[in-house]
């Protein structure tokens, strides 16, 4: 067979001595033949060298044996790690990913959305950071095989993996009360997103718990972006009576308060305390590395992927909602008022003892 340019599923089927049909069925899984027979085929097309044509196979099976992930922003870190983790897990399942940008413009989404129909890809993740307007629920709605990661979409027939927003806002809002302070600020995201109802619910029943309230005076929300929260923070600090401390629901919106602060000569965690939502990539190289709730990519990612083939499967109805869980890192950007900080780095999970204090706690291992 050396002469010929490419070795065809015929010269399979007569090197084993069987139909092209056995063959054909055989190498798609369409059929059960008897272990000899299907040795044979086996053999005879190793031996020539075949390769099936992937994009007969993947049309005459109605998939495309591909995944998609839709990203708002496929430079903010959290989503790139999410990216990641799905295309690793996507390729064990023998799944390849496609990635596609939106810039968080609804009509980039919309129409990603549509290679579901088009059948380039059997199925999407979808990472939205917007509010909708209805065209993406219509959107969804009409093509199915959609999985929701991080925000809602509501009315969605959809499964969702969320992350546990309320226990987090809990975590860091008890955390900041329990090294002091009282007059407690929050930067949000946009209004309306899931993220920041969820967290933003966290935060008021911390305060809740040891009879404070959240004052709209320390209340500020804008996108998930550096500048705006620069902004955001600057002004929290201009008020007579500024805040002691301040919970950031991103990383991002905290990378944004200490540009500002440093830029401003205002030293955190000596003059202000800070403390954020995601835990992202080298947060702990910040300075002061940043002490903030830690939600999973890797398992965004890997539960993500696995939530959509089976919803593709047909083995996970639509309105199911799963949370991946959070924890709070410790580090060093929340001291007492008017105090500097101990340098310790822990984590918790959990409730803490009475006082808001961890039950327990240990050392975080630096990174290499």
């Amino acid at each position: 067979m050396s002469g010929r340019l490419k070795v065809t599923i015929r010269d399979v089927a007569r090197a084993a001595g069987v139909s092209v049909t056995s063959v054909s069925r055989h190498l798609n899984g369409q059929i059960s033949l008897p272990e000899p027979t299907a040795s044979r085929i086996g053999q005879a097309a190793e031996r020539l060298g075949y390769r099936p044509n992937a994009i007969a196979r993947r049309l005459n099976s109605g998939k495309s044996e591909t995944l998609g992930l839709i990203t708002a922003d496929i430079a903010y870190p959290l989503f790139a790690e999410i990216a990641s983790a799905s295309e690793a897990e996507a390729a064990r399942h023998g799944y390849n990913l496609l990635m596609f940008n939106s810039r968080n413009l609804v009509e980039k989404e919309v129409s990603f959305l549509s290679r579901i129909e088009d059948r380039q890809v059997d199925g999407i993740l979808l990472l939205t950071n917007h509010h909708d307007d209805g065209r993406l629920l219509r959107r969804i709605n009409e093509t199915g095989n959609v999985v929701l990661l991080d925000e809602d979409v509501p009315g969605a027939k959809a499964p969702r993996l969320f992350a546990d927003n309320v226990n987090g806002g809990l975590l860091a809002t008890r955390h900041l009360i329990a090294r002091g302070h009282t007059r407690i600020a929050a930067i949000g995201g946009p209004r309306g997103l899931l993220s920041t109802t969820e967290r933003l619910d966290g935060f008021t029943r911390a305060l809740g718990e040891v009879g404070l309230h959240a004052d709209p005076a320390l209340l500020r929300f804008c996108e998930y972006e550096e500048a705006p929260a620069s902004i955001a923070f600057l002004d929290l600090l201009q008020q007579d009576e500024p805040p002691t401390a301040i919970f950031t629901f991103g990383d991002m919106l905290a990378t944004g308060a200490m540009r500002a602060a440093r830029q401003a000569g205002i030293r955190i965690p000596d003059d202000i305390s800070l403390v954020s939502f995601d835990d992202i990539h080298n947060a702990d190289l910040l300075a002061p590395a940043l002490t903030t709730v830690r939600q999973s990519a890797a398992e965004f990612g890997t539960r993500g992927v696995n939530m959509l083939i089976d919803f593709i499967s047909g083995g996970k109805i639509e309105t199911v909602i799963e949370r991946v869980g959070v924890e709070l890192v410790i580090r060093g950007s929340v001291a007492p008022p008017h105090s500097r900080p101990s340098g310790r780095s822990t984590r918790h999970t959990g409730s803490g003892s009475p006082d808001g204090l961890p039950v327990s706690a240990r050392e975080e291992e630096p990174k290499k």
